[in-house]
């Protein structure tokens, strides 16, 4: 990488030389990482060997030593993050599902989530499309994700997410079951990863925004809808001022549908070739949410629980994850 940043044609990209440089720095981090763990492994062993010690020496090599374990098994865990769009981002999608205004509420309630649990990851993220309920909530959302390990660390959240709770939506106060999908794609940056989409094969329709972005957006044809034709796959962006950054997006989506398509695809022939027949349903929740009348959030593909929903609610997604 180092090698190609000093070639002067890749800086005449600069997006091409953006995401060099970003690569180069993550990678020169981890390595930094290792050498650090290993400096400091030497210097604890270098104090084991040099003799006795006091009582005090040895609590401090105890408690250097355990750190040194977090970190080692942390960037282990990393490592597990082989996939090939793995350690690329995300585009996350939101749609409302059973439940009305709750649904739609919910929704917005998921999104708010997946934001904070980015913010404390240290990813960035934008808004691609927001379209609000007509009472309260969002009906569907989309948002970008960019980072270390985005699409690998989001990619388990993919599926049905269920809420039960008192809802403040109705006269009397009833409990209430609500629905909402969250479906991860991968970006695909690298170009040898990317399918060759044929332009005869997309219908682009443009319309009016209905999103953030200003007044130039709202009243003129900036939004982009594309439609791939063989698959029946849709992907829209509304939120860029450019009918063009719109449609770049839009593809960018596309290109991550097709990609987990073909995954999933994928891993149905060899279902089928084990015999196996897996029901891919609306109501087949991954993960349920309860508020009312116990809390509770448990992942129905672990079993894994815990009983502080709020947490979870607020950004804590790793206290539920794998």
């Amino acid at each position: 990488m180092e090698a190609e940043l000093q070639k002067k044609k890749v800086w005449e990209d600069y997006e091409l030389s953006g995401k060099i440089s970003g690569q180069l720095e993550e990678l020169k981090n981890e390595v930094l990482i290792w050498e650090e763990i290993k400096s400091n492994i030497q210097g604890l062993e270098g104090l084991l060997k040099g003799g006795e010690l006091e009582e005090d020496d040895l609590e401090f090599v105890q408690e250097q030593y355990e750190d040194l374990r977090g970190q080692i098994d942390k960037i282990e865990m990393e490592l597990k993050f082989s996939g090939p769009y793995d350690r690329g981002g995300a585009i996350v999608t939101f749609q409302a599902g059973a439940g009305g205004t709750d649904a739609q509420d919910w929704t917005e309630m998921l999104l708010r989530m997946y934001l904070k649990y980015a913010e404390k990851q240290g990813w960035e993220t934008k808004i691609l499309e927001k379209v609000n309920g007509a009472e309260a909530g969002i009906k569907n959302a989309t948002i970008k994700m960019t980072g270390k390990l985005v699409y690998g660390r989001m990619k388990s959240e993919s599926g049905v997410h269920r809420l039960v709770r008192l809802s403040p939506f109705n006269a009397d106060n009833l409990r209430q079951t609500s629905f909402a999908m969250v479906e991860v794609l991968p970006i695909i940056d690298n170009l040898k990863n990317k399918i060759e989409i044929k332009q005869d094969d997309l219908r682009v329709d443009t319309f009016r925004s209905s999103g953030a972005g200003g007044q130039s957006v709202n009243t003129t044809d900036s939004a982009v809808r594309i439609t791939h034709l063989p698959t029946g796959l849709v992907a829209t962006c509304q939120n860029e001022r450019s009918q063009l950054r719109n449609k770049e997006q839009a593809l960018s989506i596309l290109q991550g549908r097709l990609i987990k398509l073909m995954e999933e695809e994928r891993v149905r022939e060899i279902d089928e070739l084990r015999g196996e027949r897996k029901a891919v349903e609306w109501g087949s929740q991954i993960r349920s949410y309860v508020l009312h009348p116990y809390k509770m959030v448990k992942d129905h593909r672990t079993n894994k629980q815990t009983t502080a929903v709020e947490k979870v609610l607020e950004g804590e997604v790793g206290l539920i994850k794998n």
